[in-house]
Parts: structure tokens; sequence; C-alpha cells
């Protein structure tokens, strides 16, 4: 049972950090599809799982794993570093008030 509520939250995790990266994408002009959220929501969830594996947790992890997940944005969007930064500092925010207002594990409310 445990396998399925960790495969459950990571799908519903994907979902919405995809849904909040296609439509910041949008407000800022890009017209790539939810596809390329869907990915960029994965490759940025394996970015940083490796990053978090390979060097353990703490700012430098993050740091690193912010770094990649910026230039694979820039990549998947086709956009230079500066819009890169503004647009993953939009998802930030986005996700960190997402994050506040829906409960974020399974269980009785």
């Amino acid at each position: 049972m445990s396998e399925i509520n960790s495969v459950l939250i990571f799908l519903v995790g994907l979902f919405i950090s995809s849904v909040i990266i296609y439509l910041v994408t949008r407000l800022f002009g890009e017209n790539r599809g939810i596809g390329t959220a869907i990915l960029t929501a994965f490759v940025g969830t394996m970015v940083y799982a490796v990053s978090y594996h390979l060097i353990g947790t703490g700012w430098i992890a993050a740091i690193i794993g912010g770094i990649v997940w910026l230039i694979a944005l820039g990549t998947l969007y086709k956009m230079g570093l500066i819009k890169s930064l503004i647009t993953a500092t939009g998802i930030w925010i986005i996700a960190t008030i997402v994050g506040v207002l829906l409960p974020t594990t399974t269980g009785p409310l």
C-alpha cells in the first residue's frame, strides 16, 4: 500500500507542477503545450532527486539542482537564462502559494 501512496503522491505532484509551469510560462508569453510543461516538471523532479542523492540534503544540493533545472527550463522552452530565472521565480511563488492552500499529504483533513 505504501508504494501505491508514493506513486499517487508523485502523480498528483507532477500534475499540479505541470499546471503551474504551463500557466506561468503562458503568462510570460511562451506558447508551448501542456506536454512541455509535463516534461519540464518531470525533468525538474529527476534533477532534484539526482542532486539530493549525489550531494545529500542542504543548500548546495538545492542550488546545484536549481541551476541545472534553470538550464533545463531554458532548453525546453528555448528561452535565455534571465527569462528562465524570472519564469522559475514565478513558478516558485505560485507553487508555494498552492502548497500552502492545498493539502499535501493523504489522510483526513
